[in-house]
């Protein structure tokens, strides 16, 4: 995966297919401090323990269409290329707690990427589950809530196309203030 907002929305797939209703994401630049964090929680089934010590290994995947899993173990490695670090903490049938460090000024961290598409893509084809999106910088954070989104929205879907295009469009104007 080329950028950070690709490997969101890996792990956020896995979120979904855990049978979430909520998915947090947060994601912390502090360039003062050179760190670049991303925190992804759930309220999913979770992991059983045995699995949670296997989730790292690319070869290991619950999934039953494919024989690997490599997304939380590609992000591991780019968080440990630049001197980071990723944890797991699952609790059966409570959901499941990721954290991926990454030194935010690293020749190798991945760019962020259209995290604003990310986040409004994820938020429309998923219109049952509801979304936290904070990021938070040295000048401040904004806060995407699903749960707001809808009420303000009243019975126009999250998934209309025009509602998706307004969504990425109002997340990159308050994410562009944070640069």
């Amino acid at each position: 995966m080329k950028d950070l907002s690709m490997h969101i929305m890996d792990i956020v797939q896995n979120s979904i297919r855990a049978k979430s209703s909520l998915i947090k994401i947060f994601i912390c630049e502090d360039k003062l401090e050179d760190i670049f964090e991303i925190f992804i929680e759930d309220d999913g089934y979770g992991i059983d323990a045995n699995d949670l010590n296997k989730v790292m290994d690319p070869f290991f995947t619950s999934r039953t269409t494919r024989k690997v899993g490599l997304g939380i173990s590609l992000l591991k490695q780019n968080a440990e290329l630049t001197n980071g670090y990723l944890e797991i903490k699952s609790e059966k049938n409570k959901g499941t707690k990721l954290k991926a460090v990454f030194s935010h000024k690293h020749i190798d961290r991945p760019i962020l990427g259209d995290i604003s598409s990310t986040v409004a893509l994820m938020a429309g084809a998923n219109p049952e589950l509801d979304f936290i999106y904070k990021h938070k910088t040295n000048k401040g954070e904004y806060i995407f809530n699903t749960i707001e989104v809808k009420d303000v929205l009243g019975g126009v879907s999250i998934s209309d196309p025009n509602i998706i295009t307004y969504l990425k469009e109002m997340i990159q104007e308050n994410l562009n203030e944070l640069e």
